[in-house]
């Protein structure tokens, strides 16, 4: 597992001290509303701190995973940032994706665009990925601006197989995203 830093941000392994704001985070309806079919996501401490576990295990597994993004000033969980096989997709496999959720009092800040950044990196430099996708709901307009941000474009519209919900994919080359950094 990796740690990464940016000016506001520490990106760490997920941790014990995670699962209270993570549960938080995934009960908040409005947080909650473009991710899958909008239902809420783990409602109880057991299963938020089974995503901490299986998160940790995904490290071990792939060589990439999930961070919680904490703030450097003040030590506060702001959400997570990911490097994922989007399962959920198969029509996009093999592919791996790059996603973000966080806590709403967190929004409007920059964080996501500044805690993806350095794991896209990560994502061609050290986990040595050909290409990275991003995907998200057609209404959700604020992770369509990080994505933008993050370089990656419109690749092709799909729907998840479990929920009939139609999704955007966006994409990025290990080229494309080496000629944005040139």
């Amino acid at each position: 597992m990796i740690t990464l830093t940016t000016d506001r941000l520490l990106l760490r392994p997920p941790a014990q001290e995670d699962i209270d704001p993570l549960l938080e985070m995934n009960t908040d309806p409005e947080v909650m509303r473009y991710i899958g079919d909008g239902s809420l996501g783990p409602v109880d401490r057991e299963s938020t701190a089974a995503i901490v576990s299986r998160a940790r295990e995904g490290w071990a597994r792939n060589g990439f995973g999930m961070l919680s993004v904490i703030t450097r000033d003040g030590g506060k969980y702001a959400g997570w940032v990911t490097l994922a096989v989007p399962r959920f997709l198969p029509q996009i496999l093999p592919a791996v994706e790059i996603g973000w959720r966080f806590r709403r009092g967190f929004w409007g800040r920059g964080y996501a665009t500044e805690a993806a950044a350095p794991l896209l990196d990560f994502a061609f430099a050290e986990a040595e990925l050909d290409r990275v996708v991003s995907i998200r709901h057609p209404d959700n307009h604020r992770s369509g601006r990080v994505m933008e941000k993050l370089g990656l474009r419109f690749a092709e519209e799909a729907v998840v197989p479990a929920h009939g919900t139609r999704v955007l994919v966006d994409a990025i080359t290990r080229e494309e995203y080496a000629a944005t950094k040139g």
